[in-house]
């Protein structure tokens, strides 16, 4: 089978192309590389760079979807923080690039697109673990437009007939993940710091907590969100752990001193209910953070 994968060359990307190319499909891969990385790319995919926010570049998004059996659309600037900083820019990359996608898909009749979205939208969670079903409350733009995405990909299940499903990512880790910059992930961040023989900054207290879920098991949950005969009609599913850890404890797997600076604007915990995705997908996670992380220093030498 053919797949598109907007986003193939970041980190969530480029691991779910691994994936797909192991299961011996032919994978079109679209990226502007504004975050993405080219030494992330697999050689047995075809690449275009594009960027699919530009409404100019609609028609060549069209030829390069035309045949696909489905899509999965990854691409996105995924960081909170960010977003509060600089929204407009925010704006234009994760809300016209899902219209867009959305609509070259119904324009050439692909079948089904599988949305990547973010656990951000529940916000500070009123229940724990958080439903599909519980009220959205975003806190930060990139929340609010990846909720968007959501609602447009079950506007486009209903009113094109484009068949749909929303996956609400929960702090994903894993292989690729970034050391630099300065929105890197809380892990990544103090794997940095304990490279540069620096203190561990924790945020606040550190006893947010967050329900951390490995990026083989992000990539797996969107496989089988592309073959379920159980969704399509714009569903939206938690890809979660449903366990989750403190960032204090987090710091503790890395090891090191640590230092409390400022907190910023983010969820206190984030837990998901998974047995919709049990139930609709078949999925579990497979991936224990306490198993993983010692293999990741180790590969980092610290």
């Amino acid at each position: 089978m053919k797949y598109i994968v907007t986003g193939g060359a970041g980190f969530i990307g480029s691991n779910l192309v691994d994936l797909l190319i192991e299961e011996n499909h032919e994978v079109v891969v679209i990226d502007n590389f504004s975050s993405g990385k080219k030494e992330n790319c697999n050689k047995k995919a075809q690449y275009f760079e594009l960027d699919i926010s530009d409404h100019s570049n609609f028609e060549d998004l069209k030829r390069i979807l035309l045949g696909s059996a489905g899509v999965f659309h990854l691409a996105a600037l995924p960081r909170v923080q960010e977003s509060i900083d600089n929204p407009l820019h925010f704006e234009k990359n994760n809300t016209l690039s899902t219209i867009n996608i959305l609509k070259a898909c119904a324009d050439v009749n692909v079948k089904r697109l599988v949305y990547s979205a973010s656990s951000s939208a529940y916000g500070n969670a009123v229940n724990l673990p958080s439903k599909e079903e519980d009220p959205i409350n975003p806190i930060s733009p990139y929340a609010m437009q990846k909720y968007y995405g959501e609602v447009a990909c079950k506007m486009f299940a209903d009113v094109y007939g484009v068949e749909t499903v929303s996956l609400r990512y929960f702090n994903v880790y894993g292989e690729r993940q970034s050391l630099e910059g300065a929105y890197a992930l809380v892990m990544c961040v103090f794997a940095r710091q304990r490279l540069n023989d620096e203190p561990l900054t924790i945020r606040g207290d550190g006893e947010q907590r967050r329900d951390f879920t490995h990026v083989k098991d992000i990539a797996r949950a969107n496989i089988m969100a592309m073959s379920s005969k159980k969704v399509g009609s714009g569903e939206v599913i938690n890809i979660g752990n449903s366990d989750n850890r403190s960032v204090n404890q987090i710091a503790e797997m890395i090891g090191g001193p640590t230092v409390n600076v400022d907190p910023v604007v983010e969820p206190r915990e984030t837990l998901a209910d998974n047995s919709k995705a049990k139930d609709l997908l078949g999925w579990s996670p497979s991936i224990i953070i306490e198993e993983w992380v010692p293999k990741y220093k180790e590969e980092l030498g610290i």
